[in-house]
C-alpha cells in the first residue's frame, strides 16, 4: 500500500494498459477503450484516464486520433520480434533442447505479424476453398434444431464417413464407413491408434527423420522410440527394421509411406507390400500416417499400407487438414482389428468430434469439385517445388543438398556439416523468418545440420529475399 501513494493514478492505470498491450491483449492498430468508458469501467475520474493517456502517448505506446480516440501504435515491423521464444535461449545447447517446447515455440512464432512462415506444418491457407465451406458450416448453425447430439458421438456424422469411403472408393480402395472412426486431425487419430496397440514403456519403430507429432505421441504416453535409418527415396529400411524385430520386443511401428515429412519421399510400391508382410510375419501393428497421400504429383493416386493388408494390422490415419481445410481439424482413423478399442478411446480422450465441421466438409464432398480443387493445388505445389529447389540449389553454400519430393509441400535440406541449424534457426527469428530445425525431426540431436522448408505459399519478393537471407545466414555460420 505505502508503494501505491508514491505512485500517482494516473501512472498506475497507464502501467497496466502498458502491460496489457505488451501481452498482446491489445494490438497494434486497434481502438484503446474510450475515455469516458475507461472511467467508468475502471472507476477512476475523466482527468485521471486523460492523463495516463497522455502518458502513453508520450511512451510511444499509443497515439491519438482526432475525432476517432486512442490506438495501439504501429510499432512492430516486418523482421522485428515482438516476444522471443522460448527456445531463443536454448538454441545454444541444441544437444539439450526441449524438442516439444522448440516445437510450441516455432508454431507461435509463425502466427507473429511480418513472420515469413517457412516453419508452418500446414500448407498456405490461400489454396483452400474456406470461404464455401464456412457457408456451409454457417447454414448448418442456423438449422440447428435438425443437429442431434448423438451426431457427435463416436465414431462420427454417417454423412462424413460415407464420404470418406466414397473417396476411397475413387481413389481404389474399398473401404466401408464402419471401418472408419472420426478424429479430431490426425494427430488424435495417431495419438488413439498408438494407445490402442501399446502401453507406457512399450517401443515403438519409428523412421529417421520423422514428423515430430509421432516423437510427441510416444513421448506423452510414455513410450521408447526406436529409430530405424530411413533411405531418403524408399522409406524406412526394412532389412534393419526385421533385424530388431529378431532381437528385441517392438510394439509398433509408424510410418508415413506417401510424402513423408520432412523427407518427401514416396515409398515404392513393393516396399509398402513387403513391409506389410513383415509386420504379418511378427504381428506387429502399423500405424499408417497418410495426411498428405492426396498432394501427389504424379497422374496416380499413390496406394497405401493398408490397400496390402489382410490382417488387420495397419492403422491407417489421415486427415483434411493439409487437403482442403486447417481450419476444422478433422481426421480420422481406419483401425483394422483395432477399431473398437480406437472407438472407446475416441470416446474415453475428448468424447467426440463436433458435428458442425463434420458436416460442413460432408456437404463440400457432395457437392462435388475436391478433385478438381486437388488438381489446382497439386500443380501449385510442384511449380512450387521447383522454383524453390532451383532458388537454394543456386543461393545456398556448396554442399548443400535439397530433397526432390514427389508430393505434398516441404523440403528438406541437408547444410554444411559445420552449420548449426539451432543457431540458424535463432538467427532466422531475429529477422522475423521462421524455419524448422532438423533437431525437432528425432528422438535424438543426429540432424544438426538440416533443416526443413514449407514451399507452398505464392512466390513473392517477401519469399524470395527471405531465402537469400537463410543462405546469407548459413553462409556466415560456416
Amino acid at each position: 500500500m505505502a508503494l501505491h501513494k508514491k505512485i500517482p493514478l494516473y501512472q498506475r492505470f497507464a502501467d497496466q494498459l502498458a502491460t496489457s498491450i505488451r501481452a498482446g491483449v491489445l494490438q497494434p492498430g486497434e481502438r484503446v477503450t474510450s475515455v469516458r468508458i475507461a472511467s467508468q469501467q475502471h472507476k477512476v475520474s475523466v482527468t485521471t484516464v486523460v492523463r495516463a493517456y497522455e502518458l502513453l502517448e508520450s511512451r510511444g505506446i499509443i497515439e491519438s486520433q482526432p475525432q476517432s480516440g486512442y490506438f495501439v501504435r504501429q510499432t512492430s515491423k516486418p523482421g522485428d520480434l515482438r516476444k522471443s521464444p522460448p527456445s531463443a535461449a536454448e538454441s545454444r545447447q541444441s544437444s539439450e533442447v526441449d524438442v516439444s517446447r522448440l516445437v510450441l515455440a516455432t508454431l507461435k512464432t509463425i502466427q507473429q505479424d511480418g513472420k515469413i512462415p517457412l516453419a508452418s506444418p500446414y500448407p498456405n491457407p490461400a489454396l483452400f476453398p474456406t470461404a464455401r465451406i464456412s457457408q456451409y458450416a454457417g447454414k448448418i448453425m442456423r438449422d440447428v434444431v435438425q443437429t442431434s447430439v448423438f451426431d457427435d458421438l463416436p465414431p462420427g456424422h454417417p454423412d462424413l464417413l460415407r464420404q470418406i469411403a466414397r473417396r476411397y472408393l475413387e481413389t481404389g480402395m474399398n473401404v466401408g464407413p464402419e471401418e472408419i472412426v472420426i478424429t479430431i486431425g490426425a494427430t488424435e487419430a495417431i495419438n488413439l491408434c498408438l494407445q490402442a496397440v501399446a502401453k507406457p514403456g512399450d517401443t515403438i519403430a519409428v523412421e529417421t527423420p520423422t514428423f515430430y507429432a509421432m516423437l510427441h505421441a510416444i513421448e506423452r504416453l510414455g513410450m521408447r522410440a526406436l529409430e530405424i535409418p530411413t533411405d531418403p527415396h524408399t522409406g524406412i529400411d526394412i532389412d534393419a527394421l526385421a533385424e530388431r524385430l529378431k532381437t528385441q520386443p517392438v510394439a509398433a511401428c509408424m510410418v508415413m509411406p506417401n510424402f513423408q515429412n520432412p523427407l518427401g519421399f514416396q515409398m515404392p510400391d513393393s516396399h509398402k507390400q513387403r513391409l506389410v508382410e513383415l509386420a504379418g510375419q511378427y504381428d506387429l501393428p502399423l500405424i499408417e500416417d497418410a495426411v498428405y497421400s492426396e498432394l501427389h504429383y504424379g497422374s496416380a493416386h499413390p496406394t497405401s499400407l493398408k490397400s496390402y493388408d489382410t490382417k488387420g494390422l495397419v492403422l491407417h490415419c489421415s486427415s483434411f487438414s493439409k487437403s482442403l481445410t486447417s481450419a476444422y481439424r478433422v481426421g480420422w482413423a481406419m483401425p483394422g482389428r483395432y477399431r473398437a478399442q480406437v472407438e472407446k478411446l475416441k470416446f474415453l480422450n475428448t468424447l467426440s468430434t463436433p458435428t458442425v465441421p463434420q458436416r460442413a466438409i460432408a456437404e463440400y464432398l457432395t457437392k462435388g469439385g475436391y478433385e478438381r480443387h486437388l488438381r489446382r493445388v497439386r500443380r501449385h505445389l510442384a511449380q512450387q517445388r521447383d522454383l524453390m529447389r532451383h532458388f537454394v540449389l543456386r543461393f545456398f553454400p556448396a554442399g548443400t543438398r535439397v530433397s526432390e519430393p514427389e508430393g505434398g509441400y516441404i523440403l528438406w535440406l541437408e547444410l554444411p556439416a559445420t552449420v548449426d541449424a539451432m543457431e540458424l534457426y535463432r538467427r532466422c527469428l531475429d529477422v522475423g523468418i521462421t524455419i524448422a530445425p532438423g533437431r525437432i525431426f528425432a528422438a535424438s540431436n543426429r540432424y544438426s545440420h538440416f533443416i526443413r522448408l514449407n514451399y507452398s505459399y505464392a512466390w513473392t519478393a517477401e519469399i524470395e529475399q527471405a531465402l537469400k537471407t537463410i543462405a546469407g545466414i548459413t553462409a556466415g555460420l560456416m
